[in-house]
């Protein structure tokens, strides 16, 4: 990369990371208001309000999730042994799928875990993988198609790896976009209108498998769906403090699994009942 290219990817990270912090303290002041207009109690007794609150919320929470992406996109990239700690990757994957099934169910998708095995220590990063697996998730849920809807989570202990393989029955990728799913962000010209947003997922997706030691790859053909596998180090990491400065917590205790998956949701996940 010559000098001048250098310089204005860190000119255009350092924008990034201004737009993403002017974000979140405008989106800070809009959820209190929104709170104070609509608080619980006054959503549970009028649908009306609920209503109208649950598309406000979904915007949120939206807005949120692009600000998070921006954030990522324009920070450097960690180093694959940052933050790991040793943890059940098998339990880890189960509990994502758990959290995304009321989600599913409103989209009509029939969500599933599978493993051969009931449990197995890897060193990781759970709020990464958690990123990692919801913006998949999102992914398979936004280009389900109206066919059978059936999305797969399964988890394969190999000798050196874990893989963890996402597969759906959706609209498939046609071939022609496949060279380009992981740097469509950096072609701005060739953005698609939503439900496709910036293709800043995938890339992030590919960076927090890297960051693991891992990899990322994708299969799809249009009209049969597409097929993600992250390979992750079958290892473990010493039991001692991590030198990494853990990550900033980026959703202020609200729920990830929506935020996360905000794009791919109707209006309903976001009612009083669903948040509650």
């Amino acid at each position: 990369m010559s000098q001048e290219l250098f310089h204005q990817d860190e000119q255009m990270s350092e924008v990034l990371q201004q737009v993403s912090s002017q974000l979140r303290l405008s989106l800070g002041n809009i959820y209190s208001a929104l709170t104070r207009l609509a608080p619980p109690d006054a959503r549970d007794g009028s649908e009306k309000i609920d209503r109208d609150a649950a598309v406000l919320c979904q915007s949120y929470y939206r807005i949120l999730r692009l600000a998070n992406n921006l954030s990522d996109a324009s920070e450097p990239e960690r180093p694959a042994d940052g933050d790991l700690v040793n943890d059940d990757i098998v339990a880890f994957c189960q509990g994502v799928v758990d959290r995304a099934q009321g989600p599913a169910e409103l989209l009509g998708i029939q969500l599933d875990f599978r493993c051969a095995m009931s449990g197995h220590i890897i060193a990781m990063d759970s709020k990464r993988l958690e990123r990692l697996l919801l913006n998949l998730l999102s992914n398979a849920f936004k280009f389900i198609g109206d066919g059978e809807k059936r999305v797969t989570l399964e988890v394969q202990v190999k000798t050196d790896y874990v893989l963890l393989r996402l597969s759906d029955t959706g609209l498939g990728i046609p071939a022609q976009r496949l060279d380009t799913v992981f740097d469509r962000c950096r072609e701005m010209r060739r953005q698609d209108p939503p439900p496709h947003g910036l293709g800043l997922g995938l890339p992030i997706c590919q960076r927090i498998a890297r960051e693991h030691g891992g990899s990322l790859g994708l299969k799809s053909q249009e009209g049969q769906g597409t097929t993600v596998t992250v390979s992750l180090p079958n290892r473990r990491v010493p039991p001692q403090a991590n030198t990494y400065a853990p990550m900033m917590e980026r959703y202020g205790g609200f729920n990830t699994t929506l935020v996360e998956l905000s794009d791919a949701l109707p209006r309903q996940a976001f009612s009083q009942k669903y948040l509650d």
